[in-house]
């Protein structure tokens, strides 16, 4: 509604925030200065302002308190509380405000702040220097076009690294000077529309305008419907995949609607959303008159465009005082609201309407002023969510290549998006230097290839003359890459780099052979380096060969020394040095059932905020990439230190006494482990301030478990894919060795889950190769189980 941002009872201007391409941004900024003038645009100073621990700190220097006892001091104070409230607060003001260490914490710093120590002096002195300002910075966003000379509006200063102006009023104040806001906001998930739409462009030569794609698409919906929503933007999570799956959606609206309701507050309404929607629930209006309105939303009131169009029709608003009632309620404006009900029931009951529904209704919208959503802006990223949505349902290699070169430089999220390729069965290769381009790309064959950029120590140079390269033909061997490319890309380095990441592998030399000495005191990468470097001096003079005659001018092409291949830990392990992750598999991956059947959902992930998990027995799982013994200050009392490492997160775990001569066995790199601990109280903590620690109760190794624990093997299948054609594939996948395992099939319906008699299928032995043609059944979900 255009009145939200304009009308006649509006006294200030609005912000305008509008999100860019995150490449594009700069430019905007840089076609703002050119179109008004640099000296009409500015960027918005921010004062970065002193809060009670940096007071703290700085006090303490002052009066050189020693370090320890300062560092002391600023970590009892609680975030989020200014410290000269904190030392006048009551007891019951402490107790109201506080709990947990925070108000212990408090309490201790209320008493040393009423002595006469040292350390009561400096909690005075940080009192007063607490607020005042420290530095100063550049808002993020907020830009400043003035229709003038921007010094005749507000005063200015240069701003450090910018060739721009910045106000000397910070965004409060320059909002009460009349000055109009613009937030050049950089949202990088256009940049990875973009970059999708130039994939899909490269390899099938499709220029696809995202601004009207059909807004009834099935297969899109389809994937918002079965909750595979990764990678989408604002849907990804595992609460809103959740909700997607219930609430099946089958129109854009269902899409706005839940965008606005999925955060704090509105999230209660969501199971009566999805009742509605799929009409397990009667839809219900309070009046008549507001089915026009909550039509779209089944009756639940979702927007603050909605009640300013109720207001207006039940109780003849005007659109200014409807705006109005809009902004108290986003601001929580009590006394305004209190002010507007009077107005809305006396202007109801005047059309008729019956004062107890009126009553019923603004309560109603009393509670929903905490959490109001305006529609607009749920609309524009729900339009921005559906675009991704599109490009994954309809070229899913495309986006999730988009999706993971836009995640480049954060090793765990593209190790989560490769877990996600994994799942709809796209495969993800590593580097080569015929395919890959610098960032991730598409294949013919429609698989994902890691980009050059990604390997360690190969510059941007480099990769540029292999791509330049690539566009000329492929290389068709070892020597035609080493002849054809620039002399950055073949130095020592980088070649070592590109062979470690398995960029060289379709050359047929194993990657053991370039690291080998070749009988001459080099290893065959050195003696590649030479060749190379011959070749190029050759092609410059146009050096005449021993036998005279340029046009049969030829260089002996030195052949790898014949080596084992490095088995696959070794593998994986070089891949991790060059590229910061595995690529082509993961120790884990022979695992990865048992990760699923045996272990505490979130894993070593959960060890990092122990506080969440006190008094937890938890199972975690990994692999061993850290070993250590060490001895007490004794000399004569072993302890040891390992870190185990799964899919996600890594953690490092201490062991002493009985509990490491127990264990140390099964302590080695690379050694694939089951450990099972309790998160408890360290015993020299105190009531007051209890320390946790996981304490390891059992350790064993991984490839027992499945013989230990899993006495059934769990197969959850829809009841709907259920076909003579599927039960013998199933059959097929456990038929062999007899075991101790008995295979139980869920059959998963509407209703809930059925389960077959175990009888039908005889005990089986899981071995890895039942494992492998299971997970070649995508039909099915699987997992041990103990019970």
């Amino acid at each position: 509604l255009f009145e939200r941002f304009l009308n006649p009872e509006r006294v200030s201007m609005p912000d305008i925030d509008i999100d860019f391409d995150d490449e594009g941004r700069d430019k905007v900024i840089d076609y703002v200065r050119g179109k008004y003038g640099a000296n009409m645009v500015a960027q918005i100073i921010t004062y970065g302002t002193m809060g009670g621990k940096s007071a703290i700190r700085d006090a303490g220097r002052v009066f050189e308190l020693p370090l320890p006892e300062t560092d002391f001091l600023a970590k009892l104070m609680p975030d989020n509380v200014d410290l000269s409230k904190l030392i006048k607060w009551t007891d019951s003001e402490l107790s109201a405000n506080l709990n947990g260490d925070d108000l212990i914490n408090a309490q201790k710093l209320r008493t040393i702040a009423k002595g006469q120590e040292r350390d009561s002096k400096v909690l005075r002195m940080a009192t007063i220097l607490e607020g005042s300002v420290r530095n100063t910075g550049i808002h993020a966003c907020g830009v400043i076009i003035t229709p003038d000379e921007i010094t005749n509006y507000v005063p200015v200063a240069t701003a450090k690294d910018s060739e721009m102006w910045c106000t000397q009023f910070d965004n409060s104040v320059v909002e009460s000077a009349g000055l109009l806001k613009m937030d050049f906001l950089g949202l990088k998930t256009l940049t990875l529309i973009k970059d999708c739409l130039k994939i899909i462009k490269q390899r099938h030569n499709i220029d696809i305008d995202i601004e009207k794609i059909p807004i009834d698409d099935e297969l899109t919906y389809q994937l918002f419907q079965r909750g595979h929503t990764v990678g989408v933007f604002q849907y990804e999570s595992d609460g809103m995949q959740k909700y997607m799956k219930d609430l099946k959606p089958t129109v854009f609206d269902d899409l706005i609607a839940m965008n606005a309701l999925y955060r704090p507050g509105p999230l209660e309404y969501i199971p009566s959303f999805v009742r509605r929607k799929n009409g397990q629930e009667p839809i219900t209006y309070d009046l008549p008159e507001m089915e026009t309105y909550l039509k779209d939303t089944y009756g639940i009131t979702v927007y603050q465009e909605q009640v300013m169009l109720l207001s207006q029709e039940l109780a003849s608003f005007t659109k200014g005082e409807a705006d109005v009632l809009r902004k108290a309620m986003g601001k929580k404006q009590k006394d305004v609201l209190d002010k507007m009900k009077g107005k809305f029931v006396d202007g109801a009951k005047a059309k008729g309407h019956p004062e107890d529904k009126l009553e019923k209704i603004w309560t109603d919208w009393e509670a929903f002023a905490s959490y109001a959503f305006n529609k607009s802006h749920s609309t524009c990223y729900a339009w921005v969510a559906y675009q991704t949505a599109y490009l994954k349902a309809h070229y899913p290699a495309e986006y999730m290549a988009a999706v993971l070169s836009n995640n480049m430089s954060d090793i765990k999220s593209v190790s989560f998006f490769m877990q996600e390729c994994k799942k709809q069965q796209i495969r993800v290769l590593g580097p080569d230097v015929n395919e890959s381009k610098s960032l991730f790309s598409v294949n013919e064959q429609g698989e994902i290839r890691f980009g050059l950029a990604a390997v360690k120590g190969v510059g941007e140079s480099a990769v540029d003359s292999i791509i330049e390269e690539q566009k000329r033909g492929r290389f068709k061997s070892l020597f035609d890459f080493l002849g054809r490319v620039d002399s950055k890309a073949t130095n020592k380095k980088t070649l070592e780099n590109l062979a470690l990441a398995g960029a060289l592998d379709a050359f047929g030399v194993e990657r053991s052979s370039y690291f080998a000495p070749d009988g001459k005191s080099e290893t065959y990468i050195e003696t590649l380096v030479r060749y190379a470097t011959a070749v190029r001096d050759s092609k410059n003079t146009q050096q005449v060969s021993l036998f005279g005659d340029a046009s049969d001018m030829a260089i002996a092409e030195p052949q790898p020394p014949k080596v084992e291949a490095w088995d696959t830990i070794t593998q994986l392990n070089k891949e991790k040095e060059v590229v910061g992750m595995y690529i082509s598999g993961h120790p884990l991956d022979d695992f990865a059932v048992e990760l699923k059947s045996f272990c505490t959902k979130g894993g070593l992930s959960l060890l990092e905020n122990l506080a969440a998990s006190a008094n937890r027995e938890l199972r975690v799982a990994g692999s061993v990439t850290e070993f250590n013994e060490r001895f007490s200050k004794t000399g004569n009392k072993p302890f040891g230190q390992f870190r185990l490492e799964d899919y996600d997160h890594s953690q490092s775990f201490m062991l002493f006494g009985e509990d490491y001569l127990k264990f140390k066995h099964l302590l080695y790199v690379g050694a694939k482990l089951y450990v099972v601990g309790k998160v408890q109280n360290r015993p020299y903590g105190t009531p007051d301030n209890p320390q946790l620690e996981f304490r390891i109760l059992r350790i064993e190794p991984l490839f027992d478990l499945r013989e230990k624990l899993g006495r059934y093997l769990e197969v959850d299948v829809n009841y709907k894919d259920v076909t003579e054609q599927f039960v013998q594939r199933l059959i097929d996948a456990v038929s062999g060795s007899p075991g101790k395992t008995q295979l139980r099939v869920n059959l998963k319906t509407e209703e809930g889950s059925l389960k077959m008699p175990s009888g039908v299928f005889n005990k089986i032995n899981v071995t890895s190769e039942v494992m492998q043609r299971l997970n070649e059944l995508h039909e099915i979900q699987f997992a041990f189980s103990e019970n």
